[in-house]
């Protein structure tokens, strides 16, 4: 993958999958085309669930002492797989 695709915001990965998807649903493209867009929306699916982790990964919940004082962190759910 290259280095300017996985830069990419998780909104621009997200709205060029949902491009490839339209595309591909058509029925209008061909073979060799299709198959291009199957990849580029591997990718883009990859970037995405990629992007959702790392945000996932930064919710956390802040531990507060009797006034109210933030003390430490912890996962918000520690339920989450991944």
């Amino acid at each position: 993958m290259s280095k300017e695709i996985k830069n990419i915001s998780f909104e621009e990965a997200l709205k060029e999958l949902e491009s490839i998807v339209q595309k591909l649903e058509s029925g209008q493209v061909k073979l060799e085309e299709a198959v291009e867009a199957y990849e580029k929306g591997s990718q883009m699916q990859k970037i995405c669930e990629e992007k959702l982790k790392e945000a996932q990964m930064k919710v956390e919940k802040l531990i507060l002492n009797k006034e109210g004082k933030a003390v430490g962190k912890e996962p918000l759910d520690e339920t989450i797989e991944g």
